[in-house]
C-alpha cells in the first residue's frame, strides 16, 4: 500500500492505492485454497485490508476491520493476512476499512470452483472484472475529516468510474497508469 500521484479531472492527485494501481490488483483464487496476502503499509496512514462477503470460518481475526476483528496496520509495518476460502464461488471484491481510504484501496476477489467442478452454466468467452467506483478531486481522508469536523454531510464525489477511470464524459482524465 502506497501513495500514488494520478490525473484526473484536468488535476493532479495523490491517492492510496494497492501495487501502484487503481483498482488494485485482481485476486483469483479457487474454492478450497488457502491464502496468505501479505501487506506492507508504505503509506503516510493506518490501513487495514477486508475480504467483504468472504466466510471467515475460524479466521475472524482476517476480516479486516479496524478496532474490530484487528489494529491497524500502522505505515511502515506489515501485516499477513490467512484465511481459506469455503463454500464459496463468484466475484467478491476487497477494500481499505479504515477511514475513507476504501474509495482508492480496493480490487476484486474472483474464487472460481476447484479443479474438477464447473460452473453452473456454460463457460464464458471471456472473463475480466468491472468495478464501480466514485472519485474525489481532494485527498478522502480530509473529505472525512471536513464531514466529521462540521457535522456536515461530507462532499459528494466528483465523478463516478469504471475500474478506476472516470470516463469520456470528464475532461483531461488519462486512459491508464
Amino acid at each position: 500500500v502506497q501513495n500514488l500521484t494520478v490525473q484526473r479531472l484536468c488535476h493532479e492527485q495523490v491517492i492510496t492505492t494497492v501495487n501502484g494501481t487503481l483498482p488494485g490488483p485482481v485476486i483469483s483464487v479457487r474454492e478450497g485454497d488457502d491464502l496468505v496476502i501479505h501487506v506492507v503499509n508504505q503509506s503516510p496512514y493506518n490501513i487495514t485490508i477486508h475480504w467483504h462477503g468472504v466466510f471467515q470460518l475460524l479466521s475472524a481475526w482476517a476480516d479486516g476491520p479496524s478496532y474490530v476483528t484487528q489494529c491497524p496496520i500502522h505505515p511502515g509495518q506489515t501485516y499477513a493476512y490467512r484465511f481459506k476460502i469455503t463454500g464459496q464461488e463468484g466475484t467478491l471484491w476487497w477494500h481499505a476499512h479504515v477511514s475513507w481510504l476504501r474509495a482508492t484501496v480496493y480490487g476484486a476477489l474472483i474464487i472460481k470452483p476447484r479443479f474438477g467442478n464447473f460452473y453452473p452454466f456454460p463457460s464464458p468467452y471471456e472473463e475480466f472484472p468491472i468495478l464501480l467506483g466514485e472519485y474525489w478531486d481532494a485527498n478522502v481522508v480530509d473529505v472525512e475529516n471536513q464531514g466529521l469536523a462540521t457535522g456536515a454531510a461530507p462532499n459528494i464525489s466528483d465523478a463516478f468510474t469504471i475500474n478506476g477511470q472516470p470516463g469520456d464524459l470528464y475532461p483531461c482524465s488519462q486512459t491508464g497508469m
